[in-house]
């Protein structure tokens, strides 16, 4: 009877043991399949960026995540989006993919909107036009919804400038911005970094030359037009300064250039110069209405620190080397035009 007893107990405990071991082992796979769907690798080497546009749902993320391959596993990345509660947390951006993330790693850095900067760099870009497409290809709003802003009257006053001269307020240089920065949002760090741009000693340099900063960067466009060396700016810059105080026209070339919208024009033949357009410097005295260039910060630091003389005249060298004859008077302004005037037609140069 005792041994009867004692073999019973023996069979009980192997059960219980056995049992214990099977829930362990059980315990400890689910475990593994949930550490797995959380912190295994699932995400390829198939796209380096996940672009979340505004106001995206998780479908549609779900929908780019799927379509590009951004993960192996689909069903884990939507298990995971559910119980991280990534649902209703979407986030718009530009989000950097590492081959090997895991479902946890990716999803909290959408759910964090932990995108990375993009990083813009511009200078010399002619049109308004031109820059609002070059805007759209490294940000999210395209260049129809910058132009419109830019082209808003209403808008440029809130900032003191005009349609025309609202351009003068980008500065080049390299700036850092979330891709999916707005319009509106954008313009206002371009401001803030034109605010801090025009410190007070240029505004009382601008002052003394009777301009205000738009208008020290709508001459400062000219000069860069003209200019193909920038050491030489400063004498340009005067030149025309002279011309200004004068009430002379600046009868600037690149301002018909402008005018007639044709930027292949090597030659300004008379035709050109009777364009009628406020741009026309030929037919209006004074500064245009706005830039017919972004600009370069040395362009505008030429006209503020302008080379004194005596210069009313200047005519692009014969030796096509970008430099300039300067003149005081138009008898030796005639020289130096007869001399470039050869050279083109020597070179077969007609238009």
């Amino acid at each position: 009877m005792t041994n009867q007893k004692s073999s019973s107990s023996g069979v009980f405990k192997k059960f219980i043991i056995a049992l214990v071991i099977i829930i362990v082992i059980a315990l400890a796979g689910t475990g593994i399949f949930y550490y797995l769907r959380l912190f295994g690798p699932n995400v390829t080497d198939k796209q380096e960026y996940l672009y979340i546009r505004t106001n995206a749902t998780f479908d549609d993320v779900y929908k780019n995540i799927r379509e590009q391959g951004i993960v192996k596993d689909t069903t884990t990345f939507m298990w995971a989006a559910h119980n991280m509660k990534y649902i209703s947390r979407v986030k718009p951006g530009k989000y950097r993919l590492k081959a090997g993330m895991s479902n946890r790693g990716l999803i909290n850095m959408l759910k964090s909107g932990t995108q990375e900067p993009v990083t813009l760099t511009f200078h010399n870009l002619r049109m308004k036009e031109q820059f609002a497409g070059f805007v759209s290809k490294k940000l999210e709003p395209d260049s129809l919804s910058i132009l419109r802003l830019l082209d808003s009257a209403k808008f440029a006053e809130q900032y003191g400038f005009t349609r025309d001269n609202i351009y003068t307020v980008f500065i080049p240089n390299s700036y850092q911005f979330y891709w999916n920065t707005t319009p509106e949002k954008f313009f206002k760090r371009m401001y803030a970094n034109y605010e801090k741009f025009w410190t007070p000693e240029r505004k009382q340099k601008a002052a003394a030359l009777n301009l205000n900063p738009q208008e020290v960067s709508v001459l400062a466009s000219i000069v860069d037009a003209e200019a193909s060396h920038d050491d030489e700016m400063p004498a340009i810059a005067g030149l025309y300064l002279n011309r200004l105080q004068k009430g002379m026209k600046l009868q600037a070339d690149p301002t018909v250039i402008f005018a007639v919208n044709d930027f292949t024009i090597k030659r300004v033949l008379n035709k050109y110069l009777v364009a009628s357009s406020p741009y026309n410097t030929y037919l209006h005295s004074g500064l245009p209405p706005g830039p017919i260039m972004m600009p370069s910060v040395n362009a505008i630091n030429a006209v503020l620190d302008y080379k004194k003389s005596g210069y009313i005249y200047m005519c692009a060298k014969e030796d096509f080397s970008g430099y300039h004859n300067f003149a005081t008077n138009e008898a030796d302004h005639r020289v130096n035009a007869r001399k470039f005037q050869q050279a083109l037609n020597e070179r077969n140069i007609k238009k």
